[in-house]
Formats: structure tokens, C-alpha cells, sequence
């Protein structure tokens, strides 16, 4: 997830920028070109608010596994009971018939749950995803609001961005701003439902 972020964020980053101020130098009076960048890398690695949506992804990942370890031990140990019943020819033909539909019937509503909740996990991702790029792209567009820069792009190892002069690293100013704000919002993401729903 970390590494899909950082391409999002860097391609997003540099993209609106361009956009947003393009001709802005112009308006200013200010020389254009002046290009800055924010390391992607050590943003997230320090960013508050991604850390914590981390761990309440890897707890939900956490409870969802168990949840589902659970149901498959528990469907197991139906399926064992039954062929020992069988073994022991304590079931009837129709019984067994019976049973055998109720336990594909059983593993059937495992696996839709499985693919559900991995289903909406995703989703989830994808939007809290969509809401770290426009903290940082909100919190940007009041970084910049002199149009000192015309441009802020995402930069990280092995990314498009090959070399760039450490001045025009911004990323501590831009990570303090971030987590600043965080902090003074309150808005922390809603912590794992650790009791798993049947």
C-alpha cells in the first residue's frame, strides 16, 4: 500500500500543482520554474495520520484474519464430526445428504464473507487513500499561498525524479504543517472493531 501511495502521491502532487499555478509567475510579477520537492518517502514514514491509518488497517487485517480462522476451524471441526458419524454409520442416507448441503451451504457463506470483507477492506483503502492525498494537497495550496513555487513534486528513490538539489527539499516544513493540523483537528481514524461479527 505504502508504495502505491508514493506513486499516487508523487504524480498527483506535481500534477495539480502544475495546474493549479500554471501562468501564476506571470500574474505575480515573480519568476517562473521555481520547482520544489516533498521526499514521499519520509512524508509517509512520518505523517501522523497515515501512520495511524496504517495500524487501523493492520488491525482490521488482524481481526478479519482471526474472524475468518475462526469460521474455517469451526467449519472443520463440522466436517470431521461428520465423517466420524458416518464412519460409525450413525446417519442415514437422507441425513447424510442433508448434511453434506448444509456444509457446502456453510462453505459457501465462508468464502462470500471472505471475499466481502476483503472486498470492503479495499474500499476502505482506496478512500482513506483518497483522503491522505488531499490532506497533503489542501494542506499544500495553503503552503504555497504567496506563489512561491510553481510547481511541488513528489519525489522517491527510484521514482522519476533522478536527482534533485536538497534546497528545494521541502518536506520537513510540509510534514511539520501536516502533522501539526492533524493534531489540532482531533481527527483520528476509528480504532479496529476487535469482536468479529457473524
Amino acid at each position: 500500500m505504502k508504495k502505491i501511495i508514493a506513486l499516487v502521491l508523487g504524480v498527483s502532487l506535481a500534477f495539480t500543482a502544475c495546474k493549479e499555478n500554471a501562468g501564476a509567475g506571470k500574474t505575480t510579477g515573480q519568476p517562473s520554474g521555481r520547482i520544489v520537492y516533498v521526499n514521499t518517502d519520509t512524508l509517509l514514514n512520518n505523517y501522523d495520520y497515515y501512520k495511524d491509518v496504517i495500524k487501523e488497517f493492520e488491525n482490521k487485517s488482524f481481526t478479519l484474519e482471526n474472524d475468518l480462522a475462526k469460521r474455517s476451524q469451526s467449519f472443520q471441526n463440522e466436517v470431521a464430526l461428520f465423517q466420524r458419524r458416518v464412519q460409525a454409520g450413525g446417519v442415514s442416507e437422507e441425513q447424510a445428504r442433508s448434511t453434506q448441503l448444509a456444509l457446502q451451504k456453510k462453505e459457501q457463506d465462508i468464502m462470500l464473507f471472505r471475499d466481502n470483507a476483503a472486498g470492503n477492506l479495499q474500499q476502505e483503502q482506496a478512500k482513506k487513500t483518497d483522503e491522505l492525498l488531499s490532506k497533503i494537497h489542501d494542506y499544500l495550496k495553503k503552503y504555497n499561498a504567496g506563489d512561491k513555487y510553481d510547481m511541488v513534486i513528489g519525489y522517491s528513490k527510484g521514482g522519476g525524479v533522478l536527482y534533485a538539489k536538497e534546497d528545494l527539499d521541502i518536506t520537513q516544513d510540509v510534514l511539520k504543517g501536516l502533522n501539526e493540523e492533524y493534531k489540532k483537528s482531533g481527527d483520528k481514524p476509528a480504532a479496529a472493531d476487535t469482536t468479529s461479527k457473524k
